[in-house]
C-alpha cells in the first residue's frame, strides 16, 4: 500500500493512521476493507461516531434520494423542509416518548461546538463565569472545551491560560470510599470553602477518553439534586455516550434524571456526517437572535440521515435487539476479565460502551497491535492509555460480535504467553 502522500504531506499531528497502517477504501456495517481487499471488524467506529455501522442502508438510502433530488444542502439557520422533518421526528420519536421537553439549538457541526454553546448559555443565563468540571473529563478541542477537560496534556493545548474552571472529583475518584457528590454539596454550601458557585456543572455519564469511568445512577441523581438546590445549570455532554451507545438513546436515562442542557453529536447523524445539537430546558433558552452562530449549522444532509436514525427507535425489534446485544457483550467481557487476570484489572462502562482496564499501557499497546494484525480495530483510552475501548456498532450481528471478541481473546492470550 502506498502511504507516501500521508507521510510526506500530512501534518505530524495525524494519529490514527500511525495506529492502523492501512489504506481503507470501503465499509459496510461492522466491516471495513483496505485497498488490498483485506477486511477488518471495526470496534472503533469513528471514536463513537458510527454507532449504527458504516453505510447503514436504512440511514443512507434516504440521503442518496435526497442528494439525487438536487435539494438544499447548506442553509445556515434558515427554514428548510429537511430541518423541519428532523425536528418533528426527533421530538416525536426521541423526546416525547421519554417525557422530555427541550428547545433545540443547532450550533456548528461538532461536539465541541455544542459544548461551547452550552457553556456560553449557562454563563449568560446565570450571570456567573465559573464552571465546575470533573477529573478525567474530556469535552473537546476548542478552548472552552479544553478548559473543562481533565487531562493535563489536553488542557495545555492552545498555548493560553484557561480560567473560571473548578475541578472536582468524579464518581468514585480517587476511590470508592470517597463521596464526591457530598463533597461538592458541602463546598458549595460553605461560605468558607473558597469555592464560588458556578454557572454550570458539566459531566459525562461515562468518561470515554478519561478511561471509561462510569457514573452510578445514585451519583448522577445526587448531582442533579445539588444543581437544583444551588441554582446551577446541569449540562450532560452526551456526545460519545449518547445516540444509542449505552443501550438507551440518552446515556442518562437509566438514572432517571433530566439535565438542563444536553449536548449531542458524533452518532447523532447516524452516518458519520458532522452534526450536533444542544437541547435546552425552555426557560434557560435566553439567547437573542443571532447571538450564537456557526456557518455549518444547517447541514441538511445530516438532518435527513439523523431523521432516519431517529425513526429506528420506534421499531421495537430494533430496540429489543440492541438490548440483547448489550447483554451479550457485557457477558463476553466478564469472561475475558475472568480468563486473563494477569492482563485485565476490571471491566468498565455500560451497555455497548465498554472498556477493559489493564495492568499497564504496554499490555494495551500490545493487544491493540495483535488485534489489528488479526483484523480487529480497537483503541486505548484513559490518561495512562491503559484501557481498551470496546465500541462495536450497536447494530452488529451476533456472529460479528463473537468473531471480534474471539480476536480480542487471541490477542490477550498471546500477550499472556509473551510474559
Amino acid at each position: 500500500m502506498n502511504t507516501d502522500a500521508f507521510s510526506i504531506h500530512e501534518s505530524n499531528v495525524q494519529r490514527y493512521g500511525r495506529s492502523f497502517p492501512a489504506v481503507f477504501t470501503k465499509a459496510l456495517g461492522a466491516t471495513i476493507w483496505d485497498e488490498t481487499g483485506r477486511s477488518y471488524l471495526d470496534f472503533l467506529v469513528g471514536s463513537g461516531a458510527l454507532n449504527y455501522g458504516h453505510n447503514n442502508p436504512v440511514i443512507l438510502d434516504p440521503a442518496v434520494e435526497y442528494l439525487a433530488g438536487k435539494n438544499i444542502l447548506l442553509s445556515l439557520d434558515m427554514y428548510t423542509a429537511a430541518k423541519r422533518d428532523f425536528i418533528e421526528v426527533f421530538v416525536d420519536t426521541i423526546l416525547k416518548p421519554r417525557g422530555l421537553s427541550y428547545k433545540i439549538q443547532f450550533p456548528g457541526p461538532t461536539g465541541t461546538n455544542a459544548n461551547e454553546a452550552a457553556l456560553a448559555l449557562a454563563r449568560k443565563y446565570t450571570g456567573r463565569s465559573s464552571v465546575m468540571a470533573f477529573t478525567n473529563a474530556f469535552h473537546g478541542m476548542s478552548l472552552g472545551s479544553l478548559a473543562v477537560s481533565g487531562s493535563a496534556s489536553t488542557r495545555e493545548l492552545g498555548g493560553v491560560a484557561r480560567h473560571d474552571v473548578i475541578r472536582v472529583p468524579y464518581d468514585s475518584y480517587p476511590n470508592q470510599s470517597f463521596d464526591s457528590a457530598a463533597y461538592i454539596d458541602a463546598v458549595l454550601g460553605d461560605p468558607g470553602s473558597g469555592v464560588e458557585k458556578p454557572a454550570a456543572i458539566i459531566l459525562e455519564t461515562i468518561q470515554a477518553e478519561g478511561g471509561m469511568n462510569t457514573a452510578s445512577a445514585a451519583w448522577l441523581s445526587e448531582i442533579q439534586r445539588i444543581c437544583r438546590k444551588h441554582g446551577i445549570v446541569l449540562i450532560v455532554d452526551d456526545i460519545q455516550a449518547g445516540a444509542g451507545r449505552t443501550g438507551d438513546f440518552f446515556s442518562f436515562e437509566f438514572a432517571k434524571i433530566e439535565p438542563d442542557i444536553v449536548c449531542l453529536s458524533k452518532s447523532l447523524s447516524g452516518s458519520g456526517t458532522p452534526f450536533s445539537i444542544v437541547l435546552i430546558r425552555p426557560e434557560i433558552d435566553v439567547w437573542k437572535p443571532g447571538e450564537h452562530s456557526g456557518t455549518f449549522r444547517g447541514n441538511n444532509l445530516a438532518f435527513v440521515t439523523a431523521g432516519a436514525m431517529c425513526k429506528m427507535w420506534s421499531d421495537g425489534q430494533f430496540t429489543a435487539g440492541l438490548e440483547r446485544t448489550a447483554v451479550k457483550l457485557q457477558r463476553q467481557l466478564d469472561r475475558l476479565v475472568e480468563k486473563f487476570p494477569k492482563c485485565i484489572e476490571q471491566k468498565r462502562g455500560r451497555g455497548l460502551m465498554a472498556g477493559l482496564k489493564c495492568h499497564s499501557s504496554a499490555i494495551v499497546a500490545r493487544v491493540h497491535d495483535l488485534a489489528f494484525e488479526n483484523g480487529l480495530l480497537i483503541e486505548a483510552s484513559g490518561p495512562n492509555r491503559d484501557v481498551i475501548k470496546v465500541l462495536p456498532p450497536i447494530t452488529i450481528t451476533d456472529d460479528e460480535l463473537d468473531h471480534g471478541i474471539e480476536i480480542l481473546d487471541q490477542a490477550l492470550q498471546e500477550q499472556t504467553n509473551d510474559e
